[in-house]
């Protein structure tokens, strides 16, 4: 049995031009994308700033938000540059030391190339060695032809990071400054009262989740860096030649790149391993061992368990929230996905609250009817 559909040709054009739109929207989302990336990181230091310019607005003689932002700045550039005074002078005494080291070095492996070349000698290896070598040669010859290359998009991808950081900035001074005012001005278009009293606390509820996850964040990177600082302390009493100047830098790193998820911690355990075997091979071993342990002690129960009691998620749902943002957005999706599921389960809770609400009126005024 034949079935013949008819479909009109208004219907049939609107139909195409839905999906023509959809894909046009997609498309110009694509192109957008670092766009929307810097706005989103902005959208969400704003959000993080927010509770500490309030706090100082409320205090300056003159309320004004502008001061308090500036001020705000101000703290976290000189938060900023005690951080690098803590990191840099060690890590530039410690490669002076390493430099004064390295004759001794040249010496140790020119006297193991002499045994080496004994046995090369003895056993007939000279024809692999020398193939060995070519093989390098050639490769080095690739890699260096590649090396302007190189260089050029490397310098590049290095301007554009400054411009992005500095829009960034620019966009977050910006949105501390003028948010309130957006944000009446949005709340002016409501007619219905109720309607915005509901949104007005789904927003409330928003932004109490992305308070407590920078508070979360900030808590397991206090946590991280205390216990980091303290093990290269107690590694010092059993190395001599570790010198105990290193916890504070240890401490400053770790704290300052823990606050990226997942990735940050473990390039801070890398900084601090090379610094520490640079003067014990054993203490950075050994710190190895410490920071394998503590990661995993890190991700699977304290960072779970602060962020789930900061913004009421469960640790499961935080640990695949984390894994979507870091695969889909990188380094960025990962340290916003947890406010964003956060955000998501209130909406959905406030969603199902709504309709459960609508359903008991609806089921009232059936009775009485």
């Amino acid at each position: 049995m034949n079935t013949r559909i008819d479909i009109d040709t208004r219907t049939f054009v609107r139909f195409w031009l839905v999906v023509i739109g959809l894909g046009l929207a997609i498309f110009l989302l694509y192109k957008a994308q670092i766009a929307l990336i810097i706005i989103g990181v902005s959208l969400f230091l704003a959000l993080a700033l927010n509770g500490p310019v309030a706090w100082i607005t409320k205090r300056l003689p003159g309320k004004s938000r502008v001061a308090s932002a500036a001020i705000s700045y101000v703290a976290v550039i000189l938060f900023l540059s005690t951080i690098v005074f803590l990191v840099i002078p060690p890590i530039v005494q410690q490669t002076a030391k390493f430099a004064q080291n390295v004759p001794a070095f040249v010496e140790n492996a020119t006297q193991s190339s002499q045994g080496v070349k004994g046995l090369i000698d003895e056993y007939n290896l000279q024809p692999q060695v020398d193939s060995a070598l070519n093989s390098i040669k050639d490769s080095a010859a690739g890699w260096a032809s590649n090396v302007g290359q190189s260089v050029i998009g490397g310098i590049g991808s290095v301007f554009s990071f400054f411009a992005a950081s500095i829009l960034v900035l620019v966009l977050t001074f910006l949105m501390l400054i003028e948010g309130p005012m957006w944000i009446e001005r949005l709340w002016s278009l409501y007619r219905n009262k109720s309607r915005m009293e509901t949104h007005k606390r789904v927003m409330g509820r928003i932004y109490g989740v992305f308070n407590g996850y920078v508070t979360g964040q900030l808590t397991v990177s206090a946590i991280g860096a205390t216990f980091a600082g303290l093990t290269v302390f107690i590694l010092s009493l059993f190395f001599k030649e570790l010198p105990a100047s290193l916890a504070m830098p240890t401490a400053a790193i770790t704290f300052t790149l823990s606050l990226i998820p997942m990735f940050g911690a473990t390039i801070g355990g890398a900084i601090i391993t090379l610094l520490l075997a640079l003067n014990s091979i054993p203490a950075a071993i050994i710190y190895i061992v410490y920071f394998v342990v503590y990661q995993q002690v890190e991700n699977n129960f304290i960072s779970p368990h602060i962020q789930a009691r900061r913004i009421d998620l469960s640790a499961l749902a935080i640990l695949i929230s984390i894994t979507i943002g870091l695969y889909m957005f990188g380094i960025v999706g990962g340290i916003i996905a947890i406010p964003i599921a956060g955000s998501i389960r209130v909406i959905v809770e406030e969603y199902l609250a709504h309709r459960r609400i609508r359903r008991e009126k609806i089921a009232k005024l059936n009775a009485v009817n």
